[in-house]
């Protein structure tokens, strides 16, 4: 009697481990992290990029550190903030122009959707 019960509690947890496998495996795709490709679509240099959730209101460390991304450069940028879905809001920091007639500046698009992996080309206004 012991011995049936103990392979019927066997069976059951061999069969249960592949849902549980299942479910492990949902959970660590929907907070993969994003990647995806800045290019500064701009005629000034990029100083500063920062990405923040849409929900919040606090912006998060320069994404270039101290790096800037000249007009037309990109960068694979990572965000590995364990979030379920994939929108941003985005703040960009541009330089002043070369010639000096504009000064620096910085524009913000909100909810921008960088899920697939493509590329997000920061304009800033020229």
């Amino acid at each position: 009697m012991i011995h049936k019960s103990f392979r019927f509690i066997t069976a059951s947890a061999l069969l249960a481990l592949p849902l549980v496998a299942l479910s492990i495996q949902s959970v660590l795709a929907e907070t993969e992290a994003v990647t995806f490709t800045l290019t500064n679509n701009s005629t000034r240099v990029l100083e500063a990029f920062y990405a923040s959730p849409p929900s919040t209101d606090d912006w998060e460390e320069d994404i270039l550190g101290v790096d800037v991304l000249a007009p037309g450069e990109s960068v694979k940028i990572t965000i590995n903030d364990g979030r379920e879905d994939c929108k941003y809001d985005f703040k960009g920091r541009l330089g002043p122009s070369e010639d000096g007639t504009v000064g620096s500046g910085e524009l913000i698009e909100s909810a921008v959707e960088v899920c697939d992996g493509g590329t997000y080309g920061y304009s800033g206004g020229n």
